[in-house]
């Protein structure tokens, strides 16, 4: 048995009109195939391109490995020159990544290759970032502590996306205080006798290739897996639903700073008890025997 997943509606190129009638406001995701075919970045972004322009640059990575009570808040767990990573990247699988890196930061030239494409959002002109990953490495199943709307524009390579709305929450295995499912559970093939509740969840899946967007609404839970060695970039808008705002606002300044506070005081006794809450919140609310 698999996770009760649909595919994800495909268009060639959207209006903003068509976008916002029938993707933002029923709040549906879409993949968008050819939107960006006249971007600089379509016929340049690639591995070479990123290797000639910042290839000396040092960049933080990431892996699979579970929380940390002493990891703060997105602290890489290695560093290493760009040109080096992409060696890594080339020559066998890694589970290292780079995400959430700001390109007007980190390369400015690069604004220079993409547009910001009018979907009728505004979207947030200061925070484009890039995602690097290698062969079969992956994100946790999580949702962005904004609950922004997110355009997630795929470069390089092929990756698989698995998507759920907040109305979901309860059959995910949520961890609470956090942004996060629990972190064993393998959304590519989880083991549904183990995690009997995601037999209930609803969601969608899709695979994109170079040039493809993505388009989540707010707030939905996103786990990415790189199939290739590859790279995106997510352009994104602030949430627009009042209830979304006040929980990005929470998430931000109360919940963020609770976990934090409790990590220092607790150590892993709060991890833990959070991991073992998640199970035990689920099964309540589900009515899950085990």
């Amino acid at each position: 048995m698999k996770l009760n997943l649909k595919d994800i509606p495909r268009v060639e190129t959207i209006s903003k009109e068509d976008f916002i009638r029938n993707h933002f406001k029923p709040q549906k995701p879409l993949v968008i195939e050819r939107q960006i075919e006249d971007w600089p970045a379509y016929s340049k972004w690639n591995f070479d391109y990123i290797n000639v322009i910042a290839g000396e640059k040092e960049v933080p990575l990431y892996d699979d490995r579970p929380v940390d009570y002493n990891d703060g808040f997105n602290e890489p767990h290695a560093r290493m020159k760009m040109s080096d990573y992409i060696e890594l990247l080339r020559s066998e699988p890694t589970r290292y990544r780079i995400f959430l890196w700001n390109i007007l930061k980190e390369i400015p030239e690069l604004q220079n290759d993409f547009l910001y494409p009018d979907f009728g959002l505004r979207l947030m002109k200061g925070l484009p970032m890039l995602f690097f990953g290698g062969e079969d490495s992956y994100t946790f199943m999580h949702y962005d502590i904004d609950l922004a709307n997110i355009f997630h524009i795929h470069f390089e390579g092929k990756k698989q996306c698995i998507l759920f709305d907040q109305d979901q929450n309860d059959y995910l295995y949520k961890i609470p205080h956090s942004l996060i499912t629990r972190e064993d559970i393998d959304f590519s093939n989880p083991d549904l006798d183990k995690w009997p509740a995601l037999k209930q969840a609803e969601g969608w899946t899709c695979e994109l290739d170079h040039g493809q967007i993505l388009y989540m609404p707010e707030g939905y839970w996103h786990y990415m897996r790189y199939l290739t060695p590859g790279f995106s970039m997510s352009l994104r808008a602030l949430a627009r639903n009042p209830k979304n705002l006040s929980r990005a606002v929470y998430n931000v300044f109360i919940m963020r700073t609770l976990d934090n506070t409790m990590r220092r005081f607790k150590g892993q006794d709060w991890i833990d008890w959070k991991n073992e809450q998640a199970i035990l919140r689920t099964h309540k609310r589900t009515g899950v025997n085990v």
